[in-house]
């Protein structure tokens, strides 16, 4: 697809990940991007990551022929390469990084966090706010509680990555690490990489 820089009149087509839309919809707000068209797909999938190739394909070749430019606000969310594998036949860039968690800190950021503590489960704000439909109905839990042990039993610490400042969603957080026996942590991340990894991406 043809690729034009942002500031002449193209359209642009972001599919994202349904766990980041809240954020991507108040950049587009707050930024005026009026020429981009943000479509989500559904936030379970990452439940099955094997799938999140197939799904963006699935969209692409549906509506990506209307517009000038595509985007893929999607991280390698444990597809294994196959979803860049799939984006090189497109000629598609995609964010940075293994996982949502790298664009929200930046890659050197993560790093260091992981260094500190291998150990570590992250929340977003979104896993935070359905921390029981993803995490626990999601992961069997709520019908066969010895799996929390199972899941969670080298895990050391829940640290959670917050896009805003709500004491609430701190409240739930440090909540969710009591229940997953976890020490608790949080490191304020904001949406500024998120920002800019995705204008580099749509440049």
């Amino acid at each position: 697809m043809k690729r034009l820089s942002q500031s002449s009149n193209h359209t642009v087509l972001v599919i994202a990940c349904g766990a980041i839309s809240h954020e991507l919809n108040y950049l587009k707000t707050i930024n005026s991007w009026d020429h981009i068209t943000i479509q989500c797909l559904n936030a379970d999938l990452h439940n099955t990551p094997k799938k999140i190739p197939n799904k963006i394909k699935e969209k692409l070749d549906l509506v990506g022929g209307n517009f000038d430019q595509v985007f893929i606000a999607y991280a390698d969310c444990g597809t294994g390469g196959l979803l860049d594998s799939m984006l090189n036949e497109y000629n598609i860039k995609r964010l940075p990084g293994a996982h949502c968690y790298e664009f929200f800190t930046g890659l050197k950021e993560f790093k260091s966090l992981m260094d500190n503590e291998i150990g570590t489960f992250y929340l977003t704000d979104f896993l935070v706010k359905h921390f029981n439909r993803l995490i626990i109905k999601g992961l069997g839990i709520d019908k066969h509680p010895q799996l929390k042990d199972e899941y969670f039993r080298n895990y050391k610490k829940l640290t959670y990555l917050a896009q805003s400042k709500s004491e609430k969603l701190a409240n739930q957080a440090k909540y969710h690490a009591d229940y997953l026996n976890l020490e608790f942590a949080m490191h304020y991340t904001g949406l500024d990489n998120l920002k800019k990894n995705t204008l580099e991406g749509i440049q």
